[in-house]
């Protein structure tokens, strides 16, 4: 597979313009793109060598590289997140989800060992758990002034009339 300028390109582009949207009061310079797309320039690279490693050269006796090609492609999507929003203390619970992807690939393409579904499901729900709370307590946070709180009393009300009728029509 022959890779063309676009498909490196595109996605770079696409971040880019994204990062602008949400923070269009920066100064750009090499410091800043540093600052910001870390993950992107180190960590996915990495990420994208260790899977290209295993379906490209090594094959079925390579699968153990997917641990951390999985690992690593999940910390760069956490980190990328947190660096673009600025919202680490609701993303760190990505950095315990890592490991279950990293081990649910080794699973998938691997032997499917009914047995590594145990830690992997232990880390997902745990990561699940923290993303809920700190979600809910981050919002509650945002929600706490005026205007907003207002609104999420009427999201819940009118959620909880749908689903008072449809128990009725029931």
């Amino acid at each position: 597979m022959r890779i063309h300028r676009g498909m490196l390109l595109g996605p770079i582009l696409l971040l880019f313009g994204v990062f602008l949207l949400l923070r269009g009061d920066l100064h750009f310079g090499t410091g800043s793109i540093f600052a910001y797309f870390w993950p992107t320039l180190f960590v996915l690279p990495l990420g994208i060598f260790f899977h290209w490693l295993h379906f490209s050269v090594l094959g079925r006796r390579g699968v153990g590289v997917l641990v951390p090609g999985g690992v690593l492609i999940t910390v760069y999507g956490v980190c990328q997140i947190a660096m673009l929003l600025d919202n680490w203390a609701m993303m760190w619970p990505g950095f315990i989800l890592a490991p279950a992807v990293g081990l649910f690939e080794l699973y998938w393409f691997g032997g499917r060992n009914k047995w590594l579904l145990i830690p992997i499901n232990i880390l997902a729900f745990l990561s699940l758990i923290f993303f809920a709370i700190f979600s809910i307590g981050y919002m509650l946070g945002k929600l706490s002034g005026g205007g907003s709180l207002i609104a999420f009393v009427l999201i819940a009300a009118g959620a909880l009339l749908m689903v008072k009728q449809r128990k009725e029509t029931i």
